[in-house]
């Protein structure tokens, strides 16, 4: 048998390739399918099925893409209503790929269409059988419950079918059989992922916080209480997935822009991305231009700060970054890259427009003005919970996804420091802020893992 993960840090995204005997199978591939097809060929595998445990929300899905150029058939849970030719499958399903049989779980909870599928090798009865859960259980966390709103179910009707599927249908496998889950450590799709990409249904049972004994009415409000805002882009992918994908190829290319047209584009309601990390955005940047690093979570952060459709000039360090760059949006849905700065920020400098900057200021420098009392409004957008585990006392949190409409409550006018893990959210919302005309900002350079590294106090909050 061969089994293979690619696994997405971007998007903490987990996809799968796996078959026997000159066939095989890709379980909720990303959207470039380039590398699924370069295995398989590898290995001597021709690609018969492109397998989606659900419809997405987070990613664009290239499974229309992937079965046009390998000849191979979707499966979808039934209730999906994917519009285009696939194969809808339900409960106890099966799919033979070579001597594996995929047989389907109905597992709604975290989308009503949701299913995994139990992967069993029939010619060797003794080797370890493989769920791939999707987004129905994780390592360490459970899908949330929350963003099937738009299909007609409540986020505790949707916890209840959760609970239900973990317990009848998950629950009930054995302990040996290992767990792929569709996403790890920094997808918003749950809360308390692990870093790790596997795990048995025997260690989950034991150390999977949602799996504990419980009720039914507690795992319902344990679930949809206190759940951060699902990012406006999830609506729309889910519905991309459902209608399937452009391939990547019948996008437009992005052309290089002179600096004089970038200014032009700009003024018309084009929006420049900087992709450069936070120390080179504020050094110099384009006036009025977003940063999100590559450094980092870059495709969902864009997927959740830019709306789509938005027409997109790409700054980066060289060409390489801006292909990137533009992969990665579009593996969220965002296609419309229309171009980048030819020769980078240098360029622009060089045609003698303005350059903004942004001041990066170390801890040991804000730990020093809390001491003199000189102290300036500090936005702490980190997510809710990493507040809550420890903060510079007097800061405010205004997480990242809620900063656009929370700031407007803000003195533009007032010194203010943004800090949030690392230094890499806290440069995108400096950029966010100064797009909003804050005349007065800095990013603190390593977050809260410089300042605590430095043993400045940290406050918590039960």
């Amino acid at each position: 048998m061969y089994f293979r993960q690619f696994y997405l840090g971007c998007l903490a995204h987990a996809s799968y390739l796996i078959g026997s005997d000159g066939v095989a199978a890709v379980v909720d591939p990303q959207r470039d399918v380039d590398q699924y097809i370069d295995a398989a060929s590898g290995a001597g595998l021709r690609i018969r099925y492109v397998i989606e445990t659900h419809l997405h929300a987070d990613f664009v899905s290239g499974h229309r893409e992937l079965a046009a150029r390998t000849g191979a058939r979707i499966v979808f849970g039934a209730r999906a209503g994917a519009t285009f030719p696939h194969r809808a499958v339900g409960e106890g399903d099966e799919i033979e790929v070579g001597r594996l049989v995929l047989r389907v779980l109905e597992t709604p909870g975290h989308t009503p269409e949701g299913i995994s599928v139990l992967a069993t090798d029939t010619a060797d009865p003794e080797a370890p059988r493989r769920l791939f859960t999707g987004d129905t259980l994780f390592i360490g966390d459970v899908g949330r419950p929350d963003l099937a709103g738009s299909k007609g179910f409540s986020a505790e009707e949707m916890a209840g079918m959760l609970y239900d599927s973990l317990h009848e249908k998950i629950l009930a496998l054995p302990d040996d059989v290992e767990v792929y889950p569709a996403h790890g450590a920094g997808s918003l799709c749950g809360r308390r992922m692990s870093s790790a990409t596997m795990s048995t249904i025997g260690e989950q049972r034991k150390f999977n916080y949602a799996l504990q004994p419980m009720g039914r009415e507690a795992f319902i409000r344990m679930t949809t209480t206190d759940l951060p805002e699902a990012p406006a882009y999830f609506a729309s992918d889910a519905e991309i997935n459902r209608t399937g994908a452009a391939a990547l190829e019948e996008l437009t290319e992005a052309r290089a822009l002179p600096p004089g047209e970038v200014a032009r584009l700009q003024v018309e309601g084009y929006l420049v991305l900087d992709v450069r990390p936070a120390t080179a955005f504020g050094t110099g940047h384009v006036p009025g231009s977003l940063n999100i690093g590559l450094g980092g979570q870059f495709a969902s952060w864009a997927g959740s700060l830019i709306p789509m459709g938005t027409k997109i000039v790409i700054v980066a360090e060289d060409s390489g970054g801006v292909d990137e760059a533009a992969t990665r949006l579009a593996r969220v849905g965002l296609d419309s890259v229309e171009g980048y700065l030819e020769g980078g920020i240098y360029a622009w400098d060089r045609a003698g427009f303005d350059l903004a900057r942004v001041p990066q200021m170390p801890v040991d420098e804000l730990r020093v003005r809390i001491g003199e009392g000189a102290t300036p409004e500090i936005l702490d957008v980190r997510r809710p919970a990493e507040y809550r585990d420890g903060h510079v006392h007097g800061s405010r949190n205004l997480p990242l996804s809620e900063l656009g409409k929370a700031a407007a409550a803000l003195d533009r006018s007032h010194p203010t420091v943004v800090i949030c893990g690392s230094g890499y959210r806290s440069s995108a919302a400096t950029s966010l802020l100064a797009r909003m005309g804050f005349e007065d900002l800095c990013n603190i350079v390593g977050g809260m893992t410089a300042w605590a590294s430095a043993s400045y106090p940290v406050e918590a909050r039960m």
